[in-house]
């Protein structure tokens, strides 16, 4: 049996860090089937013990230091 993984939805505004409730930019699905959000600070602190309970780690911190295109970007 082949057991195909739905890639994760993007982080969105809406989903909070189960720490702080700031937004979460790291998703935690754990291998005992549940899934943790986290802000950057929180998921940087909690990462060693993390990683000894994941399954997978969704990491989108990159986007707090991407830069956004301007407008002048946008009209070329």
């Amino acid at each position: 049996m082949t057991t195909v993984l739905t890639p994760a939805s993007p982080l969105t505004a809406a989903d909070r860090c189960d720490r702080c409730g700031a937004q979460a930019y790291l998703r935690v699905v754990l291998l005992s089937g549940g899934e943790l959000l986290f802000c950057a600070h929180h998921g940087r602190k909690f990462e060693p013990e993390l990683k000894k309970i994941a399954a997978e780690i969704q990491d989108e911190t990159g986007r707090l230091t991407a830069t956004p295109a301007s407008a002048s970007d946008e009209d070329r």
